[in-house]
């Protein structure tokens, strides 16, 4: 379990980092003052490791100078001339150099090339194994200059072996009879090393506690700035989601109370703005559906008047025969027109409701087919039913799926050209679809954004035999997305077009497909060579 939670806190830290500014900001903050307070905590101790370290070395220095001052000054005033007064002599300027330097780490050893002598007493030493930290080169220098001190940084072990920093710092001394000796003087830098570790620990500390209060501080700050951000989203969320009554709480002078008095006014206009809408919506609706039944009264009275002078129109004088054919023409144009308005006003109203019921798709194309027929005959069209595998039920309003249907292959007749109109019905696991497509005039795009919109035609100067109100693609494509379906179009100049309707199988279902191809299959041979049947697929002839 601690595994798997030790795992998942990547994932963790970078879900925080984009959905939370408090964590982000925060973090930013910390990481930037941690860098800065690193920066500055290693100039420091830099800074202050020299400073120890030259303070040491010029202590160290003068230490040595006056132990080899003093040495110097023992033997210049003695008068050995023999070797064991020699060796008496320099054992006397070693234990004056240990008292001047306070170190017990002192090597005398013979300049080499000089003549040999009997009284010159051996080399001695107490730097112990340690005698190799006197490196050749520091000889070298010190053997080449009797009047200069030359030293150099060496690792030391101290009484329990444990490696501690040093300096070794060499000149010469004049041995009376004997001649030149080099001396050494080893010293430790441990103290300085302790201070200086005592120094890091202490900056680490602080810089740590000074990190970790920057963080709580910018933690207080930012939740004090972020907080009314985060009310003012979350208020925006839900005014977007249509509670237009919420509104950001109002405390203080500050900017932020300032922000939340513009966003307040804000929403306090939109609400308004959108209420008088509504009222005026509902209004204009309310008028559409009133006039649409009050003029279905005299309608019907016009209607049955009409009736009776269309049926007695042989009688009339020709001009008055002719005019009776006009009137019943434009009294059942009106009465298309009444029933679509009030259908376009119950979808503004949003007071649809669905009969839904299982429906074979096939059948209601077969009806639609034969209801228009005649028309077809009398424009020369052959209107052809393909259904490969379209026999399948969906849950659906077939009233409703059926006026679509009686509008798309009307459309297709009505502006076929006499070539063949052909509706196909297929399906999948999730969804059914019609397509219906002619091979007549077609549609450029910018025909296409508007075959949707009310009262729309692409030629009003082009005689419809149906009488089309203008309105018959707008309520196709409401009775479409009622039943969250897809009704779609594509059309090329020329080359005719072809509408795609996709229903979900089931009521309340989600579509992520059509069985049916949009553009069509054929659209592609379409565009190049056509000829009268170039393309069209076959299928039952109505």
């Amino acid at each position: 379990m601690q595994v798997r939670n030790w795992r998942s806190w990547p994932r963790a830290v970078a879900t925080s980092w984009r959905a939370s500014l408090h964590f982000r900001t925060v973090t930013i903050s910390v990481v930037l003052s941690g860098m800065a307070i690193l920066v500055v905590g290693v100039y420091m101790s830099v800074s202050i490791g020299n400073d120890l370290f030259q303070s040491r070395l010029n202590q160290v220095l003068l230490d040595s100078n006056r132990a080899t001052n003093a040495a110097q000054g023992i033997l210049d005033a003695s008068d050995a001339v023999d070797r064991v007064q020699v060796r008496a002599l320099l054992g006397s300027a070693r234990t004056s150099i240990t008292a001047a330097s306070s170190s017990r780490l002192i090597a005398v050893l013979r300049v080499p090339g000089q003549d040999a002598s009997t009284v010159a007493p051996q080399d001695s030493s107490t730097f112990g194994e340690e005698t190799g930290v006197v490196s050749n080169d520091l000889r070298r220098a010190v053997q080449a200059s009797s009047d200069e001190q030359f030293w150099q940084s060496v690792t030391l072990t101290d009484d329990l072996g444990t490696e501690i920093p040093g300096v070794v710092v060499g000149s010469q001394l004049t041995v009376p009879v004997a001649g030149r000796y080099e001396l050494y003087i080893g010293y430790s830098l441990q103290d300085s090393e302790s201070t200086l570790l005592f120094v890091q620990q202490t900056l680490g500390v602080a810089g740590l506690a000074l990190v970790l209060l920057i963080g709580g501080v910018s933690w207080v700050i930012v939740r004090f700035v972020v907080t009314p951000i985060r009310v003012a989203a979350e208020t925006s969320e839900k005014l977007a989601r249509g509670d237009l009554e919420v509104r950001i709480p109002e405390k203080g002078q500050d900017v932020i109370a300032t922000l939340a008095r513009s966003f307040n006014g804000m929403a306090d206009s939109l609400q308004s703005q959108i209420q008088k809408l509504a009222d005026l919506s509902e209004v204009q609706q309310r008028f559409v559906s009133d006039v649409s039944h009050e003029l279905r009264t005299p309608l019907t009275t016009i209607r049955l008047a009409g009736d009776v002078l269309y049926d007695q129109r042989a009688s009339f004088p020709p001009a008055t025969g002719r005019t009776a054919e006009l009137l019943h023409t434009q009294v059942e144009r009106f009465e298309v027109l009444l029933s679509d308005l009030l259908e376009i006003s119950r979808y503004d109203a949003g007071s649809v409701e669905l009969e839904s019921e299982p429906t074979n798709l096939v059948h209601l194309a077969e009806d639609a087919i034969d209801g228009l027929r005649s028309l077809a005959e009398s424009k020369g069209s052959d209107l052809r039913l393909v259904a490969p595998g379209g026999y399948l039920n969906a849950d659906v309003d077939p009233r409703r799926i059926r006026r679509i249907l009686h509008n798309l292959v009307g459309n297709a007749i009505e502006h076929g050209d006499g070539k063949p109109v052909v509706i196909s019905v297929d399906s999948n696991s999730d969804s059914v679809a019609i397509a219906v497509r002619d091979y007549g005039m077609g549609m450029s795009q910018s025909e296409v954004t508007h075959v949707f919109d009310r009262f729309w035609r692409a030629d009003p100067s082009r005689k419809r035999t149906i009488g089309g109100t203008g309105l018959g693609l707008s309520i196709a494509r409401e009775d479409a997305t009622v039943h969250n379906g897809w009704l779609q179009v594509w059309a090329s100049p020329g080359h005719g077009a072809c509408f795609r309707l996709t229903l979900p199988r089931l009521s309340g279902g989600v579509l992520t497909s059509s069985p049916i191809p949009l553009p069509p299959a054929d659209a592609t041979s379409e565009l190049g060579d056509l000829g009268p049947n170039h393309g069209i697929p076959e299928g039952t002839h109505a």
